[in-house]
């Protein structure tokens, strides 16, 4: 992740593409409804895209056609949810695609849907399930950034595997193949991600910026966003 421009067959990059816009274009209509009416937390939105793009941007080398970084999405997971977070992803994603050849235009459905939707979807599951253990949002923060970045990179082994198979053993195998080189870098990228959200969703606090209270439930049918 980023999956390069071009390296994915293009029956697979209309199929992420699909699969990829309703997520969006829900994201779009929470965003323009935080903005209607949640004028006060407009500040975190800026602030969680500016961290997303920062993160994401940060490239290390690893398996051939992709490349291990932080995501950046647990921050926005915290703050807006699943949805929200798929927006900023593909907004992200768009413009390093288009100006910083950090991905691309036929890949960007994969990546939008490893990086801003089933990444992001564990991480705030994972993020409920510990607030409504009583952990705190600080430290709900790594969860959701480690979570997310950890399953972010599953995705995009298995929508590698499903366009490249190994001639035998299948996807499977493929899939298995992925995920050991993807996880040599990444498992203390997620590490130090979790750490990273730790530390800005701590400053925020501290200096008393405005917190959506969905950040700050545990139960799980709180927060939809």
């Amino acid at each position: 992740m980023h999956i390069a421009e071009g390296f994915l067959p293009l029956k697979w990059s209309l199929i992420w593409w699909i699969v990829s816009i309703p997520f969006v274009a829900y994201g779009i209509y929470k965003v323009k409804k935080i903005n209607q009416e949640k004028s006060e937390i407009k500040p975190l939105l800026a602030i969680s895209i500016a961290f997303v793009f920062i993160m994401s941007a940060m490239k290390f080398p690893s398996v051939t056609g992709s490349c291990s970084h932080p995501t950046g999405t647990g921050l926005p997971i915290v703050f807006f949810g699943p949805f929200v977070t798929a927006f900023i992803s593909f907004i992200v994603l768009l413009f390093q695609g288009l100006f910083l050849a950090h991905g691309g235009i036929t890949t960007l459905g994969a990546n939008t849907l490893s990086m801003g939707i089933i990444g992001p979807i564990f991480g705030w599951i994972a993020y409920k399930i510990a607030r409504n253990a009583g952990v705190s949002l600080v430290s709900g923060g790594f969860i959701a950034a480690f979570v997310a970045d950890l399953m972010t990179y599953f995705v995009t082994s298995a929508e590698l595997a499903a366009a490249f198979p190994a001639s035998k053993g299948g996807f499977l195998l493929s899939l298995k193949a992925f995920l050991s080189i993807f996880a040599v870098t990444q498992i203390p990228i997620a590490v130090i991600e979790g750490v990273a959200v730790m530390t800005v969703i701590k400053y925020l606090s501290d200096y008393g910026v405005s917190i959506p209270s969905s950040a700050k439930t545990g139960i799980l049918s709180g927060s939809g966003s």
